[in-house]
């Protein structure tokens, strides 16, 4: 701001409207000095994205097709809250949203309104045009990785998804855990945490914020560094030994699970809080009673929840999940052996905006995602 003229709090003034108000016209920022809106102006200030199509399912879900400078897109997708209890599964099977993989409590957020009134949203941002790291059950890899999205556009998404929301919702939770893997890129997510939990723009409590990884040793420990474990930590797992993973997810050669298990009880979580594991059930890959004693054999010792989540279909891949007797199977053998554990809801899923489904407009893949 000094170098266009002003002084250094209109720097902070500048910050409030793209973040907090979510305003990139300088015309518009009335608390500023003509002459200094105008030099904003003459900058070229805009948005860094768009949305392009929004499509909403049935259940309020909404998927939205986000294009970039450049034209590159990516999706993110709006998750609204619904009843606890509301479940295609029988009760009382445990069931969670995907706010379920974010803070395990509920206390520090201010709600601006009364808490019946309220409709909590959470937002799955991506971090990547497409994604590198290969595994055989989700689109976003299929067609191989694009390019990094920068800091700004990590944080456009939240902004676009802040300015669709209905008058009754709230953002409560942003997970990255759309297209990418947000440790692959690394300094952007981290700039992006930074920003969306900075308490003079978007505000989000660090405890609101899970970022989700396949398994990067290194930036995991670079993370916990940075932040002192107060940013959520996912784990996509998906298989309790190296083989199976391997098959399922290449990034498992270069970092097995000994490596991940270490990184994750080095991982400096505050008092109460868990990491989350994920673990998507594919039919006769991952899915046996053996295979969820391995689990738990796996994670004895560690503070976690585990969310298993029944494989979506995507349109690059001949597998499925299971059937509901064996994801219930599953889910009980884990409960037995001392773990809370829950069958993630399928949201979104008339418009592909389920866990896994999120892909490049109109990419076509570089291999078909069926290996045995």
């Amino acid at each position: 701001m000094t170098s266009l003229g002003g002084r250094a709090f209109h720097g902070r003034q500048v910050f409030k409207w793209l973040h907090l108000r979510g305003v990139t016209d300088p015309k518009a920022m009335t608390d500023l000095p003509s002459a200094l809106r105008s030099s904003l102006e003459a900058l070229g200030m805009a948005s860094v994205a768009k949305v392009a199509l929004e499509r909403r399912a049935l259940d309020d879900t909404r998927k939205l097709l986000v294009e970039l400078a450049g034209g590159a897109t990516v999706e993110t997708v709006l998750i609204p809250n619904v009843t606890k209890g509301t479940s295609n599964l029988p009760s009382p099977v445990p069931v969670e949203d995907a706010d379920a993989a974010a803070a395990d409590d509920d206390d520090d957020i201010d709600d601006p309104l009364p808490r019946a009134e309220i409709a909590r949203v959470t937002q799955c941002i991506s971090t990547q045009v497409g994604c590198a790291m290969g595994c055989v059950f989700c689109a976003s890899g299929v067609a191989g990785l694009k390019r990094h999205l920068g800091a700004d556009e990590i944080v456009g998404q939240v902004l676009l998804g802040r300015s669709r929301l209905d008058p009754h919702e709230q953002l409560r939770n942003v997970v990255y855990m759309g297209m990418g893997e947000p440790l692959h890129n690394y300094d952007a997510v981290a700039r992006s945490l930074r920003l969306l939990t900075h308490p003079e723009g978007i505000g989000l409590s660090s405890r609101r914020v899970t970022v989700s990884t396949s398994g990067l040793v290194p930036e995991i420990e670079r993370l916990g560094a940075d932040f002192a474990g107060q940013i959520g930590l996912a784990i996509s797992l998906h298989a309790a030994d190296d083989e199976t993973r391997t098959k399922l997810m290449p990034i498992n050669k270069k970092y097995p699970l000994a490596k991940l298990m270490d990184a994750l009880r080095a991982y400096p979580l505050p008092k109460r809080r868990r990491i989350t594991i994920e673990y998507t059930l594919v039919a006769g890959r991952n899915d046996g009673t053996a295979e969820a004693k391995k689990v738990a054999r796996l994670l004895r010792g560690l503070p976690v929840k585990i969310n298993l989540i029944p494989m979506n279909p995507i349109d690059a891949s001949t597998l499925g999940p299971p059937d509901l007797s064996g994801v219930l199977s599953f889910q009980q053998t884990l409960c037995d052996a001392g773990y809370s554990c829950f069958i993630r809801r399928r949201r979104g899923d008339e418009v592909s905006a389920a866990c896994g489904q999120l892909a490049l407009l109109g990419a076509k893949p570089k291999v078909r995602v069926n290996r045995s």
